[in-house]
């Protein structure tokens, strides 16, 4: 029966519910083989699938392991999270998580690792002493019941279709698929037992997406199998066409998380993108009836400090100090080498046209803040901080950014990838770029994806 599947979908017909149901079952008790699975994917790729198969995809993904409930739980809120598509610089799970927890919200953050260029939140975790990315759902729970969320790794019992199903599809070029992309992302979600979701789609040179329609479509996806699933669910396009935070890597993202929090300092690109996804996550989910409403209590819950209150009380929960917003800039991994990296003469006077992030993300990778082969371990000291921007003109005493790098040769390589990644030209040449926010438009929850 498994081969009449793939072969339906091979000529271009719609699946089943129960057709779906069966393959992936079979994905999940090994019945079904790695080759199956790669010409069910290579099948789907393409031929794509209906809006309805979309969705039966992903809800038998989320069944094939167990689904959280939190109704025994004693939430006096309604239970959200927001997803990324990953990108350089992007800290903002560390500050929405807190912010949606003092605004009334609970958020069950399952995270994942950083792939190929783009940071993971889980890896970032991991720079904090103590903190255990692996605690065990109960644990998990209670942190989210106390604390208002909590952020660990997947576990093998949520999902386990999709672990199948992605380590196969990443070997057989079949990752961009956006119905599977989408039960991939969704499954696990739904896994996590939310009420709702609201998507940060990332755009640009250093996202996994360069162009905005390719984004849209994805998003449209995304949304519509959410909602149809039983999860209302919206999406943000945001731009990737420069580092988000003002650093990348491990210990120092989490080191300007925890100075956002506290009022130490700011970031206009952060604070927008974060509060565009919260102010989403609240209206969604019906912590606040319209966005005017929604940014004042997120500006409260920062003013006051009681997100960082959360933040605090929720790392102490998952194994880290609990008085980490003052003692982790004592406590965290520091390079050895860390040292400014200045524009050459010629750039002198000119301005920085365009970055091209994605090699400021593989800048990270090589200096040893992420991996480049499953299983490698990470530096969590290592990194880059202070960023330029486009638009900003180079100066001798001006650093392009400061690099954090555990040798001099480390620096050496970083720098060289770095000085190669930015376009200088005269100010004529600059276009001033638009909001953070590429699209503030919530795709429709049906149709075709």
């Amino acid at each position: 029966m498994i081969p009449e599947i793939i072969q339906k979908k091979r000529d271009g017909q719609e699946l089943s519910a129960s057709e779906i149901r069966q393959f992936i079952e079979g994905v999940t008790s090994n019945e079904v083989t790695d080759a199956q699975i790669a010409a069910f994917s290579m099948a789907a790729y393409f031929q794509d699938f209906t809006t309805s198969e979309r969705t039966e995809l992903t809800l038998s993904m989320r069944d094939s392991g167990a689904v959280l409930d939190w109704s025994a739980a004693g939430l006096n809120g309604p239970v959200l999270d927001k997803h990324s598509t990953g990108g350089v610089g992007d800290t903002v799970s560390f500050l929405l998580a807190p912010l949606l927890a003092a605004c009334g919200g609970f958020v069950p953050m399952i995270a994942g690792r950083g792939l190929a260029h783009t940071g993971g939140t889980i890896d970032k975790l991991e720079s904090i002493p103590g903190y255990n990315t692996s605690h065990g759902v109960a644990h998990f729970k209670r942190v989210v019941a106390d604390s208002g969320f909590a952020i660990v790794g997947q576990t093998s019992d949520l999902a386990p279709a999709d672990q199948r199903m992605y380590a196969t599809r990443d070997v057989t070029a079949t990752v961009e698929q956006y119905g599977l992309i989408t039960a991939s992302i969704l499954s696990k979600k739904l896994a996590a037992g939310l009420g709702s979701l609201v998507m940060d789609i990332k755009v640009g040179n250093g996202a996994f997406m360069s162009d905005p329609e390719t984004a849209w479509e994805l998003a449209n996806s995304l949304c519509s199998v959410g909602t149809a699933a039983g999860m209302p669910t919206t999406a943000i396009l945001t731009d990737m066409n420069q580092p988000l935070a003002n650093t990348a890597g491990n210990a120092l993202e989490v080191a300007e998380a925890i100075a956002f929090l506290t009022g130490q300092t700011d970031s206009h690109r952060l604070r927008e993108i974060t509060w565009a996804l919260a102010i989403q996550n609240l209206v969604l989910s019906g912590l606040a009836s319209n966005e005017t409403e929604a940014r004042d209590a997120l500006d409260e819950a920062h003013r006051s400090g009681r997100a960082a209150e959360l933040f605090e009380r929720s790392i102490h929960g998952m194994g880290g100090a609990a008085d980490i917003l003052t003692s982790f800039e004592h406590a965290r991994a520091k390079a050895p080498v860390i040292r400014a990296l200045f524009p050459p003469a010629s750039w002198h006077g000119k301005t920085v046209l365009t970055m091209h992030t994605r090699q400021l993300g593989m800048a990270v990778v090589e200096l040893g803040g992420g991996r480049t082969f499953s299983g490698q371990s990470i530096d969590h000291a290592v990194g880059c901080s202070d960023w330029i921007r486009p638009g900003e003109s180079c100066f001798p005493d001006k650093p392009l950014a400061v690099v954090h790098a555990r040798t001099e040769s480390g620096f050496k390589a970083a720098a060289q990838r770095i000085l190669a990644a930015i376009e200088v030209g005269e100010a004529s040449g600059f276009t001033e770029t638009e909001s953070v926010i590429k699209q503030f438009k919530v795709p429709p929850a049906h149709g075709q994806g």
